[in-house]
């Protein structure tokens, strides 16, 4: 016997007073209790967004808030302080987001090399959920968001978020909306590590720099 059968012996073993159901599967989600607390603290829509702006700088994510209005001019004015010429755009972006910039559109394509994609300034995307109490932005390749490693190779990601619909106050309320049949990307901050002498050092994974805006 091997660690796998070992392991899948204790699960089979765990789940044995599950009773099927008709269509053959097992009710995973009645099987193993939940008592855990799903969020913590009773906070309005604004403190939950506010408790997410302030766990983002903690990761120094740099966090903008501004309107549907103002959002153009803003992107255009990230993309100008960045030095950008080039931005990466998912599919299902809207248009209407870079009516203030000129700058060069580069497409999500599946041909797309990493060497292709390290040549790109920035990326812009939405999300799927964001989670407050951790600081953390969630992309499941949706249409505003393109593939996953469009987010993992450029230097410069600027994420939109929209408050406070897409904003949940923990991880099991983000996951009571994902789907785990999706490609997911969690990002709390910047990519950082400080594995060499424990000194931090960001860039090594993923983008260096990265900008939160707060829609709403």
């Amino acid at each position: 016997m091997n660690s796998r059968d070992r392991i899948l012996g204790r699960v089979r073993r765990a789940l044995a007073d599950v009773r099927e159901e008709p269509g053959g599967e097992l009710p995973y989600a009645d099987a193993v209790p939940r008592a855990y607390l799903r969020e913590h603290g009773d906070r309005t829509p604004a403190e939950t967004v506010d408790l997410l702006a302030a766990n983002l700088a903690d990761y120094r994510a740099r966090v903008h808030r501004c309107t549907e209005d103002d959002l153009p001019s803003l992107l255009a004015r990230l993309l100008r302080e960045h030095g950008s010429a080039s931005l990466l755009v998912p599919p299902g972006l809207e248009p209407g987001w870079l009516a203030e910039t000129d700058v060069e559109r580069v497409e999500d394509r599946a041909e797309s090399t990493p060497y292709d994609l390290d040549r790109v300034d920035s990326v812009l995307t939405g999300c799927a959920v964001a989670v407050a109490e951790t600081g953390t932005l969630v992309l499941d390749g949706g249409p505003d968001q393109g593939r996953r490693r469009i987010t993992l190779v450029p230097d410069h990601h600027i994420c939109v978020v929209r408050v406070p619909e897409q904003v949940v106050s923990s991880v099991p309320r983000a996951l009571d909306r994902l789907s785990p049949g999706r490609p997911l990307t969690w990002i709390s901050g910047p990519s950082a590590t400080s594995d060499i002498e424990l000194d931090r050092v960001e860039g090594v994974h993923g983008p260096r720099t990265l900008e939160v805006v707060l829609l709403g």
